[in-house]
């Protein structure tokens, strides 16, 4: 990657609209831009200051392209943290091709993927976890996704990880100290204080690693399934919700044998709601792999729709419950919905929520309005740090399995030099998340600052 390259591209979506974004960014960006820039008061880019915007022309061979406004943001105060000149253009995509290949004539080259999000990362204006969050930002669908990514962007995680990185630092550099003393004998770290240290280390991981759950499903749905038995109505209920014609309806039983799944946003919250098999007993093998997927998606649910007709009795209804909770995760919610009131509407007593509903009338706001609960109860505020991001995830359970190790060798009394070893990983892993690792330069500045051994 030649990083000192001045690149180019198209910021704003693929397509004609009204108005389209291009960039250069690099350190012959303002030169190139005037090459290509003609302005009617004869001003020069190179000559305005950061943070300006001017209007004016893209000439190229001789002919005007199109009329434009050129903002200038100077390095390091720009996204990437090298000079930046964005052109506001018409967003016809002949002109912005043609102002692309302007700009690559007179030295510029096209960016690649994440190119703008990686330099800024490289030039220390964010770290990797606030570059994830720049594409979780642009993916975000629902206010709560929208709420977590600019969290993020913003250094939620990454001032977590300080924490700890700092706590790790003392940690290592009591530990590296006796290190060096180990001919002397002298102990510098106070085993209690050290596993105090290390226990309030692993409480903060584990918090984090708890959250992934919550994270998981704010940025990629909540999971919602449909379940019953065959002409319940579950194709009918997810067709009402998502207002069209998802999943086919019939009065033959066995309809929908596989997995039906769409999202759809319900007070600032992305849901996916799953259309399931009918639960029933068959001997058709296409059937049973149905339903067998249908148990798979029950497990995978934070919320169940078990569906029940009013003719249905208490005793079957309870035999049936019984059979979808043994499926169920043990944090998920179950509401059990008597669908089509419009032949009546029973008394139930399960211990269970429960909710009347007509999926073909479209008399459903009771079930979203509970369903939303469900969701409203574990809503974060706008600080709160959860982890939505899979790589830093896992990066988090190593962390936690070295901390382990290092805590039970502290138990065990073992040699520093152990301890010191998986220490280190536990902040090598930590430091994959965000990209800056502790270096030996600092474990020393720790020891003389905190550590003071004489003068």
């Amino acid at each position: 990657m030649h990083t000192s390259d001045t690149i180019c591209a198209i910021s704003t979506a693929a397509g004609s609209g009204a108005i389209a974004l291009i960039r250069l960014s690099g350190e012959e960006s303002v030169a190139i831009a005037d090459k290509i820039f003609s302005s009617p008061r004869g001003i020069k880019l190179a000559e305005q200051k950061s943070h300006t915007a001017h209007f004016g022309y893209i000439v190229s061979n001789g002919e005007t392209i199109d009329e434009v406004v050129a903002t200038i943001f100077r390095a390091p105060h720009s996204f990437t943290g090298d000079d930046i000149v964005e052109f506001g253009c018409h967003g016809s995509q002949y002109i912005q091709q043609q102002i692309l290949q302007a700009m690559m004539r007179n030295g510029a080259r096209m960016a690649m993927p994440g190119e703008f999000t990686q330099r800024a990362f490289l030039n220390g204006k964010m770290d990797l976890s606030q570059a994830e969050a720049v594409a979780d930002l642009i993916a975000s669908n629902s206010q709560a996704s929208h709420r977590v990514a600019m969290n993020q962007m913003r250094g939620g995680i990454s001032n977590e990880l300080q924490s700890l990185r700092a706590q790790l630092l003392n940690v290592v550099s009591l530990v590296e100290l006796e290190l060096d003393f180990s001919e002397e004998d002298v102990e510098f770290a106070n085993r209690d204080q050290l596993e105090e240290l290390m226990n309030n280390i692993a409480t903060e991981i584990g918090k984090l690693l708890k959250s992934f759950s919550l994270g998981n499903s704010i940025k990629n749905g909540i999971p919602v399934a449909i379940v019953g038995e065959p002409n319940v109505g579950k194709s009918t209920l997810l067709n009402a919700i998502l207002h069209e014609e998802k999943a086919i309806v019939s009065d033959i039983a066995g309809t929908t044998r596989d997995v039906i799944e769409d999202t759809f946003c319900l007070d600032g919250f992305t849901y996916r709601f799953i259309d399931t098999a009918g639960i029933r007993q068959t001997t058709n093998t296409i059937e049973q792999l149905g339903i067998e997927r249908t148990f798979s998606k029950i497990g995978q649910a934070e919320i169940v729709l078990a569906l029940f007709e009013p003719t249905d009795s208490e005793e079957k209804i309870a035999e049936s419950l019984l059979n979808i909770k043994s499926h169920m995760a043990s944090d998920a919610n179950l509401v059990v919905v008597i669908n089509k009131t419009d032949l009546g509407v029973p008394t139930i007593k399960t211990g269970e929520t429960v909710v009347s509903i007509s999926a073909k009338n479209g008399n459903l706001s009771v079930l979203l309005d509970t369903i939303s609960n469900f969701a409203k109860q574990r809503q974060l505020s706008a600080n709160d740090v959860i982890i939505t991001n899979a790589r830093h995830y896992n990066a988090l359970l190593l962390a936690q399995e070295s901390l382990e190790r290092a805590q039970q060798n502290l138990r065990n009394n073992l040699t520093t030099d152990l301890l010191a070893l998986d220490i280190h990983d536990v902040i090598k892993h930590l430091s994959g998340i965000t990209g800056s690792e502790i270096t030996p330069d600092e474990v020393l500045g720790n020891i003389f600052s905190h550590f003071c051994i004489g003068k």
